[in-house]
């Protein structure tokens, strides 16, 4: 088998941070290696299939090489002996657990991440296949369990376009849509603090049109605009109401498509959204048997999600989500205006193409959901080093909200916000101290012990990191 080896060094200027082999040049594979090539890491890629690779090579600073990607030859070429991590996400899970068990017995790489789709194989009675002494893999990726997860979290709490956990629950990231009749358009930010002392919340970012902004206590919200706040969860509700969305819990959903996404959201569902009337509307016949079999009390339908027949069939009229996550984009964004034209009170579209994410909002779609964003930000959470305890990335890479613990080695414990010198487009948004969430104004002092949430840039995504590290002089920021 022929393959394309590229030099080490291509594209690369400055110091190199992390040197990463991803086995699998597929959706996950790419957009893994698109995020982390930018950061300045040599990334090698491997794939079976060539075009694939030319992708890699004509699109990435990166390197890409055509061959199998569990073959220890193939590894060796990658330069895997010198790799501090692998990350083997192509579609077959058996190529994904070969290759981290190559990685680990005959190179030792560090640090081993790999996707696992089925669902056997996560079942915790044989957990103790992935122990150390049997199949090294240190992290266990499952993108289309995340996405699941990460559709359910907004259907739990209606009116919203995302919802992210930290501080263990304690804390929520949370994205909104202002409405006409939200209370606070045309009101500068540092009035809401007097206008609501009592809700924890501090607002991070603003999507408005094209315009991406890391918002400072001058900036105001306007209609149309898409806001990320963090809010202590107790008072998540009553921060929803300052933003105009008091929406009721949705208890008649319906899902197009009836792939691993679909049928593993359908399948959440019915274990926590209790009496929840759920359909699934799948064309393909042979897999709408197949998850009839297998999703008892869910009704399935089976037909296209663009015929106006079957989304009455679905009742969509009274349905309070409707979810559109087929392996067609396209047929997603079509899908859910149609749904919305028909009555359905909340749609939401799964989106891979990063150049439909800004139409959506025009379209009136109502989130949107980005598997490559999902599976980034788990990654990022074991990439990161240092005192990072999470790593998300919001609206499709537009920043990374990150979640540090400060040691007292750390460079800026014991400092003052103003004195950390940050750059622009890095802002510490928030402080958790002893179960309460503070303003961080010029004069606060950060203290060991804090969790600090910021809002970054990717291109400050390594800077972040500096600043959570020992021995660096800040000065070289």
């Amino acid at each position: 088998m022929t393959f394309v080896r590229m030099p080490l060094t291509k594209h690369k200027t400055g110091k190199v941070y992390m040197k990463v082999v991803i086995c699998g040049a597929g959706q996950v594979g790419y957009n893994i290696a698109a995020y982390l090539s930018r950061e300045n890491n040599d990334i090698t890629v491997i794939d079976p299939e060539p075009q694939r690779i030319a992708r890699i090579n004509d699109n990435l600073e990166a390197n890409g090489i055509v061959g199998f990607p569990s073959h220890p030859d193939r590894l060796k070429e990658a330069g895997i002996a010198d790799a501090d991590m692998i990350i083997a996400v192509t579609d077959v899970d058996e190529i994904n657990m070969v290759a981290c068990q190559v990685a680990h017995s005959l190179f030792g790489v560090p640090k081993k991440i790999a996707r696992i789709q089925t669902t056997n194989y996560l079942d915790p009675s044989w957990s103790n296949l992935f122990a150390r002494a049997h199949m090294p893999i240190d992290v266990i990726i499952s993108p289309e369990e995340e996405v699941a997860e990460a559709i359910l979290r907004r259907v739990k709490v209606p009116g919203t376009s995302d919802v992210i956990s930290l501080i263990d629950g304690q804390l929520l990231l949370v994205g909104v849509h202002c409405e006409e009749n939200c209370p606070v358009v045309n009101t500068p930010l540092k009035q809401l603090r007097t206008l609501f002392p009592d809700v924890q919340a501090q607002i991070m970012a603003i999507i408005r049109g094209d315009e991406r902004i890391i918002v400072n206590k001058d900036n105001q919200m306007l209609v149309g605009d898409e806001v990320y706040f963090i809010v202590h969860a107790d008072q998540l509700y009553r921060a929803l109401a300052i933003f105009g969305h008091e929406e009721p819990k949705a208890r008649h959903i319906v899902i197009l498509g009836g792939g691993n996404i679909g049928t593993a959201l359908a399948n959440r569902m019915q274990e926590e959204l209790m009496g929840a009337n759920i359909k699934i509307i799948e064309i393909e016949q042979e897999r709408a048997e197949l998850i009839s079999e297998r999703l008892k009390d869910v009704m399935i339908l089976r037909g296209d999600g663009l015929s106006k027949e079957i989304l009455k069939e679905a009742n969509i009229d009274n349905a309070e989500a409707f979810i559109a996550v087929s392996n067609d984009d396209e047929n997603n964004i079509l899908a859910s205006l149609l749904a919305k034209q028909y009555g359905a009170q909340r749609t939401m579209a799964l989106i891979n193409k990063a150049v439909y994410t800004n139409l959506t909002g025009y379209l009136g779609i109502d989130a949107v959901i980005s598997p490559r964003s999902i599976t980034v930000s788990r990654m990022l959470r074991h990439i990161r080093r240092g005192k990072i305890k999470g790593v998300y990335n919001i609206y499709d890479g537009f920043a990374e909200v990150v979640e540090a613990e400060v040691a007292s080695s750390s460079i800026i414990c014991d400092k003052a916000i103003r004195d950390l010198d940050l750059p622009m487009t890095v802002r510490v948004s928030g402080i958790w101290r002893e179960d309460e969430l503070f303003t961080p104004y010029a004069d606060f002092y950060i203290r060991e012990g804090d969790r600090v949430i910021l809002i970054s840039c990717q291109e400050q995504a390594k800077r972040v990191e500096e600043l959570f590290s020992n021995n660096i002089n800040i000065i070289d920021l």
